[in-house]
């Protein structure tokens, strides 16, 4: 089984990492990071890269695409190596997944339409304005296309999604593995929890407002 996780100068760690560290372990994965052609890739930081092993050429047939977001999605919005080995790679896939604004990269390449998905909080709007039906949800299973929420929720949607390949019982010993109990000190992970000033100031310095 070829999970396949493509990579962009700028995209968040977590998104790609998180699903990477569920993903992994599941029986038979291999798990290959991609890019337009074998390089380091830089994430939003600017202080930690990822090598990608593999140019999309060499992945054209994966069981599953795990798209990360980040401030670069914003340059892999229009037809390019990436969008072009997306929509290829998708019409044999199993699954086709996205972590936070991944989504508008899979929306933007005209593979959401229709559907059901999420993305990060401040990013909705835009999802549905690239014509999918933008849901509030931690992550989404819609047909084989399945989207999670910001970030963190990568991690979610990466256990739901071994749940449904190999059983809840093996997805369960994934998720005591990772020892993954949030228990956060605030609760401003989301919107509808964090004090009016918090989610006020991070809106004002939002890329998406």
């Amino acid at each position: 089984m070829q999970i396949v996780i493509p990579l962009f100068d700028r995209f968040t760690a977590l998104d790609a990492v998180g699903p990477y560290q569920v993903l992994t372990q599941l029986p038979g994965s291999e798990v290959i990071f991609s890019s337009e052609r074998p390089r380091g890739v830089c994430d939003n930081s600017g202080s930690l890269t990822l090598v990608a092993d593999a140019g999309f050429g060499d992945v054209p047939h994966p069981d599953i695409i795990v798209v990360p977001g980040g401030p670069g999605q914003a340059g892999q919005m229009t037809p390019g190596p990436l969008q072009d080995w997306l929509i290829e790679a998708d019409k044999t896939t199993t699954w086709t997944t996205s972590v936070c604004t991944g989504a508008l990269i899979l929306a933007a390449a005209g593979l959401l339409k229709g559907r059901e998905a999420t993305t990060y909080w401040l990013a909705r709007d835009e999802l549905a304005r690239l014509g999918a039906k933008s849901v509030q949800e931690r992550y989404v299973f819609d047909g084989k296309y399945v989207t999670a929420a910001g970030v963190s929720a990568g991690i979610d949607m990466a256990l739901a999604l071994a749940g449904r390949i190999a059983g809840d019982k093996f997805a369960q010993q994934i998720q005591l593995g990772i020892e993954y109990d949030p228990q956060p000190p605030y609760n401003a992970g989301a919107e509808a929890g964090a004090p009016p000033e918090v989610a006020a100031a991070f809106r004002a310095k939002s890329r998406f407002t």
